[in-house]
């Protein structure tokens, strides 16, 4: 995963994580990109100073690799449950919702015995870990109520 300070056409700073600059690229081009502070589309990867290690302290690894930290309930920030939302709605847009059949739908849909096609669903953390380990891609998603209802 890479990370990049991003900016929108109204500067207004944040971040985002990209499986890899070619993705980040890729999104930006599609329009898929938005401000969480404004909505603005024009999202462009701000000026970044790299990390580099200094003699005198150890890297800290681990905490560059943690796992990030859950976030729910009243207390989500207002930006984020947005981010949230939008995503919730292209998801339900542009995906066939499988549900409790997602883990077995995904994998025949990577065998080749079902159409090629985004889905989304409902899997444990086991089945979504097993996923992964087949070589099928999989993201899980916090799933906050529809910013309509």
């Amino acid at each position: 995963m890479i990370h990049y300070q991003l900016r929108c056409s109204s500067e207004h700073a944040f971040d985002g994580w990209f499986k890899s600059s070619a993705a980040f690229e890729q999104q930006a081009a599609k329009g898929l990109l938005s401000c969480p502070h404004c909505g603005d589309r024009g999202v462009t990867r701000a000026l970044m100073a790299p990390a580099l290690a200094r003699r005198d302290a150890a890297a800290p690894a681990t905490a560059a690799m943690a796992p990030p930290k859950a976030v729910a309930g009243p207390h989500l920030p207002d930006q984020v449950r947005a981010v949230l939302q939008r995503l919730r709605t292209e998801i339900e847009k542009h995906c066939d919702y499988v549900g409790a059949d997602f883990a077995a739908e995904a994998r025949r849909i990577h065998a080749g015995e079902s159409a090629v096609r985004p889905i989304y669903g409902e899997a444990s953390r086991e089945q979504a870990e097993q996923l992964a380990e087949e070589g099928i891609e999989v993201a899980r998603i916090p799933w906050v109520p529809r910013a309509d209802g």
